[in-house]
């Protein structure tokens, strides 16, 4: 049994994930949410990762605004500082594309557990990026077997 003094989970959502958890109703994305809500983890976020899924939203469903500040308040999301340019400037070499390296140094910044992006062609096809940064990553499905096969046991 889970002590009171163990620590949760820790989750880096980039905004691909956050859109899928507000957009869907149904969905690993919204199981996550539910479960930070649960406070069964704790799900981080950028600034960026904000004002990227606000701004994707805005364009693509605007009807769901309303459900998005009512889903970052209900899921306890802890909303974290953009990094600096000399931190992304460390990582500046680790993706392709550039203006994803602040939500990587984010996460990393924020001794994340694990990182969840449906972004497989900036993010989840890096070769070796996983292993390079030290930290875990996959989609929402991917988190939710990780969570239940790794996490789940080792605290048992």
């Amino acid at each position: 049994m889970k002590s009171a003094t163990q620590p949760r989970c820790r989750v880096f959502f980039d905004s691909s994930a956050l859109f899928a958890g507000i957009f869907s109703t149904t969905g690993g994305a919204r199981l996550i949410l539910k479960l930070a809500e649960g406070k069964h983890l704790e799900l981080l976020v950028s600034q960026q990762v904000l004002a990227e899924t606000e701004r994707s939203l805005k364009a693509k469903a605007p009807e769901v605004l309303g459900r998005y500040v009512l889903l970052l308040r209900e899921a306890n999301i802890e909303i974290v500082d953009n990094p600096t340019p000399e931190e992304v400037a460390l990582y500046g070499s680790f993706l392709p594309h550039r203006e994803d390296v602040p939500i990587l140094v984010a996460a990393l910044k924020t001794g994340a557990d694990y990182f969840v992006t449906l972004n497989r062609k900036h993010f989840l096809e890096v070769p070796g990026l996983s292993k390079k940064v030290g930290l875990q990553m996959g989609t929402p499905g991917d988190f939710i077997t990780w969570y239940r096969e790794e996490w789940l046991k080792a605290r048992i």
